[in-house]
């Protein structure tokens, strides 16, 4: 069985994606697992190599997918000619040029899925008000008409044309679904709404027979606290969330329960109760798997682990990414964690069903 080919954006050239690109996979252990191939900028990798101290690496530049080389000890590189002058880019500082070129990069990897010449994509974190910058400048002219994107999650779903999506956090065993992410709080409230909730389950449910889990545990928060206290601090739960668990008890998903106390589920989660936390809104899934999967050393002033994956689900093409943002603290500076990008990598793998 070939190893599957891995599609990976080198993110926000302003960020550290490049650098922990080339710490990722200057790793030999990646090219066990898979076939690895960066989308991005060689001028980019040249000069991100260098921040990182490893300029043994080779960057091979590529025309297509198929030039690739897939040798430890080399990175290949999809060329897209993104930055007019390398020695002149700002690091860690948003720009038109920095937003377009990591928008490139995504548009790009999902053509190469769409089409079968990657078998998984991971994506680097980019920086949305870069991004939605460029957009702007350009008038839609090198993004087919679009002019704003919340982030990588909707990006997706408009090119893979996909209607019902979600994103799935997972840091080990934890993994956190969300009926609405990018809104604001207010307007997340709205959303929950017993159709949309049983749709989040349903794409749980089946993310998980994907992974391998035969018959999934899957867990639904309330979003009111202590579930509203059967309507005394919201109707939500009876209103919505309970109807949308029936429904789908009643479609043979038997392994759904709720609504959970969300003081409470994630603790319950990480230990074994459940295989999957479908979360209300953004920050009720965020908070949680960050907690564990970011990890800060007091003594020495420095993030000791940044962990953790961020998945699309319901996609016709795989997609995973780093669970953090540009990071443009540590950009340039070649210190930038490449854990998460790693566990990303790993997670693409695993869902395509290919993992040794």
């Amino acid at each position: 069985m070939n190893k599957p080919i891995v599609g990976i954006t080198m993110g926000d050239p302003a960020g550290s994606g490049p650098e922990i690109t080339i710490k990722a996979l200057a790793d030999p252990e990646q090219y066990s697992y898979c076939r690895p191939i960066v989308v991005g900028d060689v001028k980019v990798m040249e000069q991100a190599k260098k921040f990182v101290g490893r300029e043994d690496i080779v960057i091979h530049r590529c025309e297509k997918v198929s030039d690739a080389l897939f040798t430890p000890g080399t990175i290949d590189v999809l060329h897209l000619d993104l930055i007019e002058d390398i020695s002149k880019f700002e690091i860690a500082k948003v720009s038109v040029e920095g937003g377009n070129a990591a928008f490139q990069c995504v548009k790009k990897v999902i053509e190469l899925a769409m089409a079968g010449e990657v078998d998984a994509t991971c994506t680097n974190a980019l920086n949305k008000e870069a991004m939605n910058k460029a957009l702007e400048y350009y008038h839609g002219e090198k993004s087919d008409g679009y002019t704003h994107f919340d982030g990588h999650t909707e990006i997706y779903a408009t090119y893979t044309h996909t209607k019902k999506y979600t994103m799935m956090l997972a840091h080990h065993d934890l993994r956190v679904v969300h009926v609405s992410t990018h809104v604001s709080l207010r307007e997340a409230c709205d959303r929950v709404k017993k159709d949309r909730v049983l749709e989040v389950i349903e794409i749980a449910n089946k993310a998980c027979k994907d992974m391998g889990i035969e018959n999934p545990r899957i867990a639904v928060a309330g979003l009111n606290p202590h579930c509203g206290e059967n309507g005394l601090f919201g109707r939500e739960e009876i209103e919505e969330i309970t109807p949308a668990i029936e429904a789908a008890k009643a479609e043979g998903i038997t392994g759904v329960v709720g609504p959970c106390p969300p003081d409470s589920v994630f603790s319950q989660a990480i230990g074994g109760w459940y295989d999957i936390v479908v979360c209300m809104y953004h920050d009720q899934g965020h908070i949680p798997l960050k907690t564990v999967g970011f990890v800060y050393d007091r003594e020495k002033q420095e993030w000791k682990a940044v962990e953790g994956v961020n998945v699309t689900l319901g996609l016709p093409i795989i997609r995973a990414s780093v669970d953090h943002g540009t990071d443009f603290y540590h950009a340039g500076k070649g210190n930038g964690n490449e854990l998460s990008l790693v566990n990303a990598i790993k997670y693409a793998v695993k869902m395509t069903g290919r993992a040794n």
